[in-house]
């Protein structure tokens, strides 16, 4: 079995914020969103079938977990929760605060405009959040 290593797309646009028991857990450089990532570090894994039943169970309890801690972030109206990895094969999940008037609403965050990184993103609410759970 080969070693866990997560791609360099996900590495060059996000901040490693926690390793949780499945996934390693991101956030997205974009200070316009509240966005996470989480990516089972789960060797060659493309799509959540790929991932066994308890597997599974423990991804879906680690989408809640962070969708829990965006939602109760200044500002979140609406959660986004998106597995797609069209551009990026390796299973990740993206959790992504949102609220009406963002720059992309209602559409896609994705491909709607270059980020906004932050200025600090150890000090991101999300990153804050994390660290705190």
């Amino acid at each position: 079995m080969s070693e866990f290593a997560v791609d360099p797309v996900i590495q060059s646009l996000t901040f490693k914020l926690a390793d949780w028991p499945l996934s390693r857990v991101f956030l997205y450089n974009d200070s316009r969103y509240h966005w996470g990532l989480l990516v089972p570090r789960r060797p060659g894994a493309i799509e959540m079938c790929d991932l066994n039943p308890q597997d599974q169970v423990q991804l879906m309890t680690e989408i809640v977990k962070l969708s829990g801690l965006i939602r109760a972030l200044p500002g979140v109206e609406k959660l986004n929760v998106g597995n797609l990895g069209n551009m990026v094969p390796q299973l990740h999940v993206h959790v992504i605060g949102r609220r009406k008037g963002d720059p992309a609403w209602p559409g896609p965050v994705w491909g709607h405009s270059d980020p906004a990184p932050w200025p600090s993103p150890a000090d991101a609410p999300l990153s804050n959040a994390v660290s705190n759970s």
